[in-house]
């Protein structure tokens, strides 16, 4: 009788097209999971001008901020990591350094334009 293979997954080194691949399936759920909380947000700043106030306090306080950044951050990230696959359909970098090159510039760029989006929002 063989024992059970425990598979530590921090210990694995993961190529970075299968990083930002994790990273598209967790920024998709995590924008999956967010659309209640922001359709209530939307719905709160339609119904009164004091729930306009609320919804407007708590995206301006530090932990507001930070969850519209990461939120951005996830949007950007899938978008990205998104049109990057699409783009293996279609035959367009699925070669080996080509498709690492992508990998890399997916993560940069979504790092990039969400630190960018973040920043603006401080304005």
């Amino acid at each position: 009788m063989t024992r059970p293979f425990f598979l530590n997954l921090l210990r694995i080194g993961l190529p970075i097209g299968g990083v930002v691949s994790i990273l598209h399936r967790a920024s998709g759920a995590l924008l999956s999971l967010a659309v209640p909380l922001l359709l209530y947000a939307l719905a709160l700043s339609l119904d009164s001008a004091q729930g306009y106030d609320r919804v407007c306090g708590f995206l301006g306080g530090g932990l507001g901020w930070l969850g519209m950044s990461v939120l951005a951050w996830a949007g950007v990230h899938h978008l990205l990591a998104g049109l990057r696959h699409l783009g293996f359909d279609f035959g367009y970098a699925d070669q080996l350094a080509a498709a690492r090159r992508t990998a890399w510039g997916t993560l940069l760029l979504a790092l990039v334009i969400a630190a960018g989006i973040a920043l603006w929002g401080l304005v």
